[in-house]
């Protein structure tokens, strides 16, 4: 693991070892509590060895994502028991439900903007972020990623559904909330970790304010032809003190603005990559039609271009269309 982890893990050790301690010496009988403390010490023995991190099985890496959700697993999965596997697949079965109701409403229509998304996780859980919140009047439309894969950027994931619920609640500017969230990853997330995420506030009147924070160029299609919104700030999470200016546009009844993670543009067969100008060529031909059905060819051109080569990252594509 990165040596920032590293730290960051070795933090986190020695603040719960603090805590069991005062609770060990008002509890002393509870073997709970002095099994714990154990194990925590022996993790950061293994910090000071230099073999943190090992399976003490098979002495090879337990996997990066399960050891930042738990400090003190100590065996790869291939040496799980079968106990401890079935344990396991309860977990993940449960954190992905919990992560799909999380999700907004289908076919989310507010005013004259209508919606769809496709949210497909490489495995059980995903760190893709996915929201549409109606706002007086208005809708709120967000999209992210955040790195790294499995629980760890789940984690992640639902701490910005939370973030942004709640400060939606208290009538914030876009702008204000964006800067509130990312100094909340940069005091918070674990060392590295960080958030692409486009997001806008789409008015009754057609204008949409955009906050493209590193993430992938969000697409405009209608009468006007097709063009992108680059990103016009960094990732969340990278600098606490940093500027995100917005974008404004204006859409016409019938224009859709198309959103996605670059597990869509970074899709590959055996000899190429889908990319941005595909993803555009593709929403410019379906310009005509509704936000689920251009989401619906969309995914059926990229199943095409793959021909079977499995994906290797989360996919979450979404639609946002003015209507009458």
């Amino acid at each position: 693991m990165a040596t920032l982890e590293v730290n960051f893990l070795h933090g986190q050790l020695e603040e719960r070892k603090r805590r069991l301690e005062i609770a060990v010496a008002s509890a002393p009988r509870n073997s709970a509590l002095t099994d714990l403390l154990r194990e925590v010490d022996s993790a950061l023995d293994r910090m000071a060895d230099g073999t943190y991190g090992l399976c003490l099985e098979c002495h090879e890496s337990v996997e990066r994502d399960r050891l930042l959700a738990d400090p003190l697993v100590q065996y790869c999965l291939d040496h799980l028991t079968p106990a401890q596997r079935a344990a396991l697949q309860r977990d993940l079965d449960l954190a992905s439900q919990v992560q799909r109701n999380l999700l907004p409403q289908k076919g989310l229509r507010v005013g004259d903007w209508e919606t769809s998304y496709h949210f497909a996780p490489l495995g059980a859980v995903s760190g893709d972020y996915c929201d549409l919140i109606p706002c007086d009047g208005h809708l709120l439309f967000l999209l992210g990623d955040v790195s790294g894969k499995g629980v760890a950027a789940s984690m992640l994931m639902a701490q910005l559904h939370a973030l942004f619920r709640s400060l939606t609640g208290i009538s914030l500017p876009l702008g204000q909330i964006v800067s509130h969230v990312n100094r909340f990853f940069c005091e918070s997330a674990l060392a590295g970790q960080y958030a692409t995420l486009v997001c806008g506030l789409a008015k009754p009147n057609g204008e949409v304010e955009i906050h493209n924070a590193g993430h992938c160029p969000a697409i405009v299609v209608g009468r006007g032809g097709v063009f992108c919104i680059e990103p016009t700030g960094m990732p969340l999470g990278m600098f606490l003190e940093t500027e995100f200016s917005a974008r404004s546009i204006q859409l016409q009844t019938g224009d859709t603005l198309f959103l996605y993670t670059d597990g869509l543009s970074e899709a590959s067969n055996e000899s190429d990559e889908y990319g941005v100008d595909r993803v555009m060529a593709l929403v410019h031909q379906q310009a005509a039609r509704q936000p689920a059905e251009m989401i619906h060819a969309c995914l059926d051109d990229v199943r095409a271009f793959t021909n079977g080569v499995p994906g290797f990252d989360d996919m979450t594509v979404m639609a946002v269309r003015r209507c009458n």
